[in-house]
């Protein structure tokens, strides 16, 4: 299908994937690649962001508003720009504490489970651990890395227990870890 001469739908789409990764690597794991820098809650300026990544601001507006995972935030003025979660480089979100439901999920997969359950959940190379809210959400996520499983995650007994539990503005919980008695791997 062809959009405006020459350029098609899928020339577009490709683009914006181009984009959207490069973002990600930007705002969560390699800002100084850019000669960005990652300010108070992990807010960057938008505009030297734009000369930096080489995309307009329309292009900047698209990625955020239809990243599958919702994963950027632009700020009330729209001014500042931040990943919502999954840095790997140091960051405070500045995310306040939040009481968690009951019950979260978290995908992985199959290749993982025997560490799971020797040793719960770690960061690995993120700062958090990031559950879902539902096992849809938590089977995508693990089919990213093979055939997915889930887990069930107590989250109301380790709130108990005194684990502080953080939700982004994505709607995905974040915690620092996951002890594997509050585990249960679900058919």
């Amino acid at each position: 299908m062809r959009l405006h001469g020459r350029v098609t739908v899928e020339a577009v789409d490709k683009r914006m994937i181009t984009l959207s990764k490069r973002l990600a690597k930007c705002l969560r794991h390699a800002p100084e690649q850019f000669g960005v820098t990652l300010g108070t809650g992990g807010w960057t300026e938008v505009e030297p962001l734009l000369h930096a990544l080489r995309m307009t601001r329309a292009e900047l507006e698209h990625v955020v508003a239809h990243n599958d995972k919702s994963r950027f935030a632009l700020d009330g003025t729209g001014t500042l720009i931040r990943a919502s979660q999954g840095h790997s480089v140091q960051v405070d979100l500045d995310l306040p504490e939040a009481q968690p439901p009951a019950v979260l999920y978290h995908g992985t997969a199959e290749r993982t489970v025997p560490a799971i359950l020797a040793e719960g959940l770690r960061p690995m190379r993120r700062h958090d651990v990031h559950l879902s809210r539902d096992v849809a959400t938590a089977r995508r996520v693990g089919a990213r890395h093979g055939r997915p499983v889930v887990f069930e995650v107590d989250a109301a007994g380790m709130s108990a227990a005194g684990h502080v539990f953080r939700v982004s503005a994505n709607g995905v919980w974040l915690t620092g870890s996951v002890p594997a008695n509050a585990l249960r791997l679900m058919p």
